[in-house]
Protein backbone atom coordinates (compact mmCIF):
# COMPACT_ATOMS: atom_id res chain seq x y z
CA UNK A 1 0.00 0.00 0.00
CA UNK A 2 3.01 2.48 0.60
CA UNK A 3 4.45 1.40 -2.14
CA UNK A 4 1.18 2.81 -4.27
CA UNK A 5 1.00 6.08 -2.15
CA UNK A 6 4.61 6.74 -2.87
CA UNK A 7 4.24 6.08 -6.67
CA UNK A 8 0.94 8.18 -6.90
CA UNK A 9 2.72 11.34 -5.42
CA UNK A 10 5.81 10.42 -7.58
CA UNK A 11 3.31 10.70 -10.60
CA UNK A 12 1.29 13.34 -8.94
CA UNK A 13 4.21 15.37 -8.52
CA UNK A 14 5.72 15.12 -12.09
CA UNK A 15 2.34 16.05 -13.49
CA UNK A 16 1.80 19.15 -11.45
CA UNK A 17 5.70 20.69 -12.46
CA UNK A 18 4.52 23.67 -13.90
CA UNK A 19 7.01 25.97 -16.53
CA UNK A 20 8.06 29.77 -16.09
CA UNK A 21 9.51 32.17 -18.48
CA UNK A 22 11.45 35.31 -19.44
CA UNK A 23 11.40 38.20 -21.57
CA UNK A 24 15.04 38.66 -23.07
CA UNK A 25 15.54 41.83 -24.62
CA UNK A 26 18.14 42.93 -26.38
CA UNK A 27 18.64 46.84 -25.67
CA UNK A 28 20.55 48.79 -28.19
CA UNK A 29 21.27 52.46 -27.73
CA UNK A 30 22.98 55.11 -29.69
CA UNK A 31 26.72 55.09 -29.08
CA UNK A 32 28.89 57.56 -31.10
CA UNK A 33 33.24 58.56 -30.69
CA UNK A 34 34.97 61.28 -32.40
CA UNK A 35 38.68 61.51 -31.61
CA UNK A 36 40.97 64.56 -32.96
CA UNK A 37 43.96 62.66 -33.82
CA UNK A 38 46.52 63.76 -31.10
CA UNK A 39 49.20 64.71 -33.57
CA UNK A 40 46.70 67.35 -35.51
CA UNK A 41 45.37 68.98 -31.81
CA UNK A 42 47.07 72.50 -33.48
CA UNK A 43 46.53 73.18 -37.08
CA UNK A 44 48.67 76.14 -38.77
CA UNK A 45 47.47 77.83 -42.02
CA UNK A 46 51.26 79.31 -42.70
CA UNK A 47 51.90 82.24 -45.35
CA UNK A 48 55.09 82.71 -46.02
CA UNK A 49 55.52 83.76 -49.57
CA UNK A 50 53.82 86.01 -52.17
CA UNK A 51 52.35 83.14 -53.52
CA UNK A 52 51.04 81.89 -50.35
CA UNK A 53 48.75 85.31 -49.83
CA UNK A 54 48.21 85.14 -53.94
CA UNK A 55 47.00 81.53 -53.77
CA UNK A 56 46.01 80.51 -50.24
CA UNK A 57 47.16 78.13 -48.41
CA UNK A 58 46.26 74.53 -46.99
CA UNK A 59 47.01 71.59 -44.58
CA UNK A 60 45.86 68.54 -44.91
CA UNK A 61 45.23 66.14 -42.20
CA UNK A 62 45.26 62.64 -42.44
CA UNK A 63 43.32 60.52 -40.58
CA UNK A 64 42.27 63.74 -38.63
CA UNK A 65 39.23 62.50 -37.33
CA UNK A 66 38.29 58.64 -35.97
CA UNK A 67 34.80 57.76 -35.23
CA UNK A 68 33.15 55.05 -33.66
CA UNK A 69 29.22 54.93 -34.14
CA UNK A 70 26.42 52.11 -33.77
CA UNK A 71 24.48 53.23 -36.75
CA UNK A 72 24.19 56.12 -39.18
CA UNK A 73 25.78 59.84 -37.82
CA UNK A 74 26.76 63.20 -38.73
CA UNK A 75 29.99 64.71 -38.03
CA UNK A 76 29.80 68.86 -37.66
CA UNK A 77 32.43 71.72 -36.98
CA UNK A 78 31.90 75.08 -35.24
CA UNK A 79 34.34 77.50 -34.67
CA UNK A 80 34.37 79.29 -31.19
CA UNK A 81 34.46 82.43 -33.11
CA UNK A 82 33.10 84.32 -36.19
CA UNK A 83 36.06 86.49 -36.21
CA UNK A 84 39.83 85.91 -35.36
CA UNK A 85 40.93 88.88 -33.46
CA UNK A 86 44.76 90.07 -32.88
CA UNK A 87 44.68 93.16 -31.39
CA UNK A 88 42.48 96.27 -33.55
CA UNK A 89 42.99 92.89 -36.23
CA UNK A 90 40.64 90.42 -37.22
CA UNK A 91 39.86 88.10 -40.03
CA UNK A 92 36.44 86.28 -40.54
CA UNK A 93 36.58 82.72 -39.56
CA UNK A 94 34.26 82.06 -42.72
CA UNK A 95 37.55 83.40 -44.69
CA UNK A 96 38.52 79.44 -44.22
CA UNK A 97 37.15 76.14 -45.82
CA UNK A 98 37.37 72.63 -44.73
CA UNK A 99 37.20 69.66 -47.13
CA UNK A 100 36.19 66.06 -45.57
CA UNK A 101 37.66 63.12 -47.45
CA UNK A 102 37.43 59.39 -46.78
CA UNK A 103 40.49 58.31 -44.05
CA UNK A 104 42.55 55.28 -44.64
CA UNK A 105 39.53 53.44 -43.12
CA UNK A 106 36.98 54.80 -44.88
CA UNK A 107 33.08 55.05 -44.05
CA UNK A 108 31.12 52.75 -46.69
CA UNK A 109 28.85 54.76 -48.38
CA UNK A 110 29.44 58.24 -46.73
CA UNK A 111 28.96 61.38 -48.06
CA UNK A 112 31.37 64.19 -47.46
CA UNK A 113 31.20 67.97 -47.67
CA UNK A 114 33.67 70.12 -50.04
CA UNK A 115 34.24 73.68 -49.05
CA UNK A 116 32.48 74.28 -46.45
CA UNK A 117 32.90 77.86 -44.94
CA UNK A 118 34.26 78.04 -41.23
CA UNK A 119 31.05 79.64 -38.74
CA UNK A 120 30.00 79.83 -35.19
CA UNK A 121 27.26 78.11 -36.61
CA UNK A 122 27.45 73.84 -36.61
CA UNK A 123 28.40 72.50 -40.47
CA UNK A 124 27.80 69.40 -41.74
CA UNK A 125 30.79 67.63 -42.84
CA UNK A 126 30.07 63.66 -42.97
CA UNK A 127 26.66 62.30 -43.57
CA UNK A 128 26.47 58.64 -43.30
CA UNK A 129 23.34 56.14 -43.18
CA UNK A 130 25.99 53.40 -41.49
CA UNK A 131 28.14 52.90 -38.61
CA UNK A 132 31.52 51.82 -38.05
CA UNK A 133 33.92 51.26 -36.03
CA UNK A 134 37.42 53.34 -35.97
CA UNK A 135 36.34 54.76 -39.10
CA UNK A 136 38.88 57.70 -40.42
CA UNK A 137 38.18 61.19 -41.88
CA UNK A 138 40.95 63.13 -43.53
CA UNK A 139 40.33 67.19 -42.97
CA UNK A 140 41.76 69.69 -45.31
CA UNK A 141 41.82 73.57 -44.44
CA UNK A 142 42.16 76.52 -46.88
CA UNK A 143 42.70 79.51 -46.11
CA UNK A 144 41.98 82.41 -48.57
CA UNK A 145 43.84 83.47 -51.23
CA UNK A 146 43.37 86.62 -53.35
CA UNK A 147 45.38 88.70 -50.82
CA UNK A 148 43.03 88.52 -48.02
CA UNK A 149 45.03 88.90 -45.71
CA UNK A 150 47.61 91.58 -46.82
CA UNK A 151 47.10 94.18 -44.10
CA UNK A 152 46.47 91.86 -41.34
CA UNK A 153 50.48 91.12 -40.40
CA UNK A 154 51.49 93.60 -37.68
CA UNK A 155 54.63 94.68 -37.23
CA UNK A 156 56.73 93.96 -34.69
CA UNK A 157 55.21 90.20 -34.24
CA UNK A 158 56.79 87.55 -36.38
CA UNK A 159 54.17 86.03 -37.13
CA UNK A 160 50.84 87.72 -36.31
CA UNK A 161 48.62 85.24 -34.99
CA UNK A 162 44.85 84.56 -35.72
CA UNK A 163 43.21 82.00 -33.88
CA UNK A 164 40.09 80.10 -32.78
CA UNK A 165 38.98 76.72 -31.42
CA UNK A 166 36.97 74.40 -33.46
CA UNK A 167 34.39 71.95 -31.70
CA UNK A 168 33.85 68.85 -33.95
CA UNK A 169 30.67 66.91 -32.74
CA UNK A 170 29.20 63.50 -34.00
CA UNK A 171 25.47 62.68 -33.77
CA UNK A 172 22.97 59.57 -34.29
CA UNK A 173 21.51 60.10 -37.89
Amino acid sequence: MKKIIFGSLVLFGMVTVSAQSVTLNVRLKPIQTLVINSAQKVVNLDYTTKDDYSNGVSSVNADHLSIYSTGGFQVKVKSSNAVMQNGAKSIQANSIQIKATAGSEAVNGAQYAQNVQLSATEATLVTSTVGGVDKKINIEYKGAGANAYLDNYIAGQTPSVYSTELTYTIIAQ
